[in-house]
């Protein structure tokens, strides 16, 4: 089988950071390919995460509108289709949409209209996570997390903290994961890719989260690996996107997906950003396929966890998991 046609979960996608040049042009005509390719998409190898994160405002700066949001909404969500994608989370954090005078509550009301719309024209089941983000204020979490109560019901699921890792710490958050946590409200949360396993440890003692976005480092520490099988606690892992980040993993051979898997950790294979990191997951899995001879079994199982993890209804849930398993049934080899 085409690995661009078989059926894929993307959880961990930053609506922001994976505008196409396509959009790009549309919302900036002025913006040539090399433009794009040198200053929206991230170098193959960045210094660390705060170096990679740098290009993320050419992305969330030109989606300041009502069309503008539509727009790349709708281009995410057609990258996503021709990916072969069925379930997409999609996550953006409403407080970075404000400078024309939307308010946070249009923002999410906007893409979450389009999402809905698209999903009808693409037939890609789509949700939306709500970030906060690591410089944010204690007061603007909380903001964030009573956006994700307040459009409870609509295609908005979850709360997730993103951002430069290793230069903000916990605190701030702490407050709005509570609340989040007392008003029954899903939650993931970045760690473990800009800093080590012991940001992995205290975003589960303070925050709570059911998943965590990346964790990649999480590796580093046996005792670690073991509580996250033994809880089922569901990494995000982006692997193209783990390599241009962290500086022990330069390439395919020196991820530790295949390790983790192994060891008996639910995770599943995400693009991140495909303008930072420009790739689809199909190429993210003929990577896998390269470096770890992964084949039909870990692409199928790697996909069943990832629709035991996602943030959607369990007849969604069900429904997923019957395509998957009859997509991948009889399937021996992948090109």
């Amino acid at each position: 089988m085409d690995l661009k046609s078989l059926p894929k979960i993307e959880l961990h996608l930053h609506l922001d950071c994976s505008l196409s040049y396509d959009a790009v042009s549309h919302l900036a005509p002025s913006v040539t390919r090399e433009e794009y390719a040198t200053e929206y998409v991230a170098p193959a190898k960045c210094t660390n995460l705060a170096d990679f994160l740098k290009r993320a405002p050419k992305g969330f700066q030109l989606m300041q509108d009502e069309s503008s949001l539509r727009h790349v909404t709708e281009d995410v969500l057609r990258q996503l289709k021709d990916d072969g994608v069925v379930y997409a989370e999609l996550r953006f954090a409403p407080l970075l949409h404000l400078d024309k005078g939307l308010t946070p509550e249009r923002v999410v009301e906007t893409v979450d209209h389009a999402t809905e719309e698209m999903i009808r024209q693409t037939g890609v089941e789509t949700r939306l996570i709500l970030c906060t983000l690591r410089h944010f204020t204690e007061t603007q979490s909380m903001l964030t997390a009573q956006l994700v109560k307040q459009f409870r019901g609509s295609r908005v699921v979850a709360l997730d903290l993103a951002g430069d890792e290793a230069g903000f710490p916990l605190q701030p958050h702490i407050e709005a994961y509570r609340y989040a946590r007392e008003h029954g409200l899903l939650r993931t949360a970045h760690a473990g890719e800009a800093v080590g396993p012991d940001s992995v440890w205290e975003t589960l003692r303070l925050l709570q989260p059911s998943r965590i976005g990346h964790g990649v480092r999480s590796i580093e520490d046996r005792r670690l690996v073991e509580f996250l099988a033994l809880e089922k606690i569901h990494l995000e892992l982006c692997p193209s996107s783990n390599m241009q980040i962290v500086p022990s993993i330069n390439n395919w051979s020196e991820h530790p997906i295949h390790q983790l898997l192994q060891l008996g950790v639910s995770l599943n294979i995400n693009t991140d950003t495909r303008m930072l990191t420009p790739i689809t997951l199909s190429s993210e899995y003929a990577g896998l396929m390269n470096a770890f001879s992964w084949g039909v079994t870990e692409f199928l199982k790697t996909n069943l966890m990832g629709i035991d993890a996602a943030f959607v209804e369990d007849d969604i849930k069900q429904h997923l998991r019957k395509t998957m398993i009859e997509a991948y049934a009889g399937e021996t080899t992948l090109q």
